[in-house]
């Protein structure tokens, strides 16, 4: 465990806050220690309120903020005193605790305050640090985990047994550390849950943090139980594009959404799935309390899903009556699948949340090997880990949360994505929720966002293979696909019919006509598992109601295309797929239009470049974003019952009309 405090960086975080900043995002920065919103830091402070009083306030993490990245905002002002009197009550629930933490900020715009708030607060230190350091919960985790604690650290913690977060933990801890702490005191181990560190300084604090992580690690090393590998896995089998599309489909429809899935292939990962005590080990439960919420009690085993929902119904009937209370507020669907041929598969609502899933579960798989050769790992007891996962707290949370953006749990594809229209499409859906797929001949594809829900695709889709290989990537990626936009296609210089070679003839039509059908053909599978039915947009042109001379080969590529679309309409109706076309014309805004050419082509018709652009029945300029949104408009709910369809985004023009 290194300690990252660098006297020469921290000369940029001047006061008791940004110090407090600074130590944060050092603790932050490593997974062992903290991971996606885990742990928790605070500092308390003298300010002079508004009669002139002078009042301690402790500066907590709010909730929603990662230590890793958290600023000065993302801290929660609380009245100290407040919260110690409320620490001597005897009893108080959790949502009133958390109301009585936010009536009693001094800032109202401050984030809510962690839960853990009153914990900080009795602790009789100026900085805390919290967080749940992987090697700590691997002891705590094991056979025998208290007594190893106290062989590690003697009186350097006060040992807390496990209580789940809350006003109930604090009450606690404030007992037994008025009864257990000495001078020796640096620190505070909560059993099966992670480990607290103080000091009078940032530095001091942090510095004790990773003295108390490190003698954890050595104690692990001294036991041989900290390199630990699983016997070499052999390659994974072959999962076919069907198999991981079905799954998802299966686990959306159990969950009533759609649901992202990501497979994970690694060493790491594989040589856990292929453990012959997989089914014993990985079923123990989560490692600490935080991780329960997003990967949920148990990880799937296989492929069974049917089963492992029986078997969450089972898990209800043992806690009733929390179960029948809480039964509607979150789904029975997976978080985590093992299995020794796909590896590990991570589910969320969101591809954000199934990669936190996947770097949670990863975490859990280390400190299982770890706890495993210490003995034998423990996790938290069944009942514990149902009042965390139904903890008023978190259903509070759900139904706060609000609805979701219209395409989450989505997958689209979307074709000459790179520039114009498809960059355009690319956009709108990610801000609608979907995870995307850009596909395009430009390598600028692959760096067009650099974010979960993006996959940027580099190929040549006229070669044969290329199609198989990006719907290959979509199913390991996301786990298949809801929504496909036609985009990519040329567009040659003018060129009349007599003049018009076999050879350009084939090209255009090959690009815009046989690369399509391609797609269409070889995506119908996925989009048939779409669990709220596949979409299909083809982006077609003007040219398909109204041609112009000079552009046959176009023209005819984009009719026969615009006839597939309605063909296929016909014949994918009964699987729920329906594919609508649109005809857009005079978009400007693309590559295919530097301004030379606008100025050129506006001279031609006798106009200045602004009337040009505006050229139609309602003298407006359509923008690539118009079309893109009037795509994803129609993958939404408005056309859900519209198939077969072509509509026009062109300002109008005479010759359509």
């Amino acid at each position: 465990m290194n300690n990252l405090w660098d006297d020469e960086e921290s000369q940029q975080f001047v006061g008791d806050a940004a110090l407090r900043v600074y130590t944060s995002r050092l603790l932050g920065r490593d997974k062992a220690l903290v991971l996606h919103g885990g742990g928790n830091t605070s500092v308390k402070v003298a300010e002079e309120n508004i009669f002139g009083e002078i009042e301690e306030i402790l500066y907590v993490k709010g909730s929603g903020w990662d230590l890793e990245k958290i600023e000065e905002a993302g801290f929660s002002p609380v009245k100290c005193d407040y919260l110690r009197q409320l620490a001597a009550l005897p009893t108080l629930s959790d949502p009133q605790m958390v109301n009585e933490l936010v009536t009693h900020m001094t800032r109202s715009s401050a984030p809510v305050p962690s839960v853990e708030a009153i914990l900080h607060a009795i602790l009789p230190y100026k900085y805390v640090d919290h967080t749940h350091a992987d090697s700590v919960v691997t002891i705590s985790n094991s056979v025998d985990g208290e007594a190893r604690i106290r062989e590690i650290y003697g009186n350097l913690v006060v040992i807390i047994p496990y209580v789940m977060p809350g006003f109930d933990l604090a009450r606690i801890c404030a007992k037994r550390f008025a009864e257990d702490s000495s001078s020796d005191t640096i620190g505070m181990v909560l059993l099966n849950h992670g480990i607290f560190s103080f000091g009078t300084t940032a530095k001091e604090s942090y510095g004790r943090m990773i003295h108390l992580v490190g003698l954890a690690e050595e104690y692990l090393q001294l036991k041989r139980a900290w390199n630990v590998k699983d016997k070499p896995s052999t390659a994974p089998c072959k999962i076919t594009i069907s198999d991981l599309t079905g799954l998802r489909r299966e686990i959306s429809d159990v969950a009533g959404y759609p649901m992202i899935l990501s497979r994970h292939v690694d060493k790491n990962c594989l040589s856990f799935t292929n453990r012959s005590d997989l089914a014993t080990v990985a079923r123990q439960g989560p490692a600490t309390p935080d991780h329960v919420i997003r990967t949920k009690r148990l990880p799937m085993i296989g492929y069974n899903v049917r089963a492992y929902v029986e078997e969450y119904k089972e898990y209800f009937a043992e806690h009733a009556p929390l179960a029948k209370e809480h039964k509607s507020m979150l789904d029975p669907a997976p978080r985590v699948i093992l299995d020794k041929a796909l590896g590990l598969c991570s589910v969320g609502r969101t591809a954000k949340d199934a990669d936190i899933v996947a770097e949670l579960y990863k975490h859990t798989m280390d400190i299982i090997r770890r706890a495993t050769a210490l003995g034998g790992y423990h996790a938290l007891p069944a009942k514990d880990i149902f009042d965390v996962e139904y903890w008023d707290l978190e259903q509070a949370k759900l139904k706060k949360g609000g609805k979701l953006p219209d395409f989450s749990g989505e997958i689209a594809l979307v074709t000459g994505a790179a520039s114009g229209i498809g960059k355009s499409c690319v956009e709108v859906l990610l801000a609608r929720g979907a995870a995307v797929v850009g596909v395009d001949l430009n390598p600028k594809i692959e760096l067009l966002y650099k974010r979960a829900d993006y996959l940027g695709i580099a190929c040549d889709l006229t070669d044969p293979a290329a199609i198989q290989k990006i719907l290959e990537q979509v199913a390991n990626r996301y786990g298949g696909l809801d929504m496909l936009v036609l985009n990519a296609g040329v567009f040659p210089s003018g060129c009349r019919i007599e003049s018009l070679s076999s050879n350009d003839w084939r090209q255009v039509m090959t690009i815009n006509l046989d690369v399509n059908q391609s797609l269409m053909k070889e995506c119908y599978p996925l989009l048939k598992l779409a669990p709220r039915g596949g979409r299909i947009v083809v982006i077609g042109s003007k040219n398909v109601p109204a041609p112009g001379p000079g552009a046959a080969a176009y023209s005819a590529s984009k009719a026969a295309l615009n006839q597939l679309a309605r063909v296929a309409a016909l014949e994918w109706g009964d699987d729920n797929i329906r594919i609508n076309s649109l005809h857009p014309n005079a978009v400007f805004d693309t590559s295919l239009w530097t301004e030379e050419i606008l100025i050129s082509r506006a001279k031609h018709y006798g106009l200045s470049v602004d009337e040009y652009k505006k050229n139609n029945v309602l003298k407006t300029e359509v923008s690539s974003r118009d079309v893109a949104e009037l795509a994803a408009e129609m993958c939404g709910s408005l056309f859900a019952k519209t198939t077969g369809a072509q509509l026009p985004v062109d300002g109008g023009n005479d010759r359509v009309i």
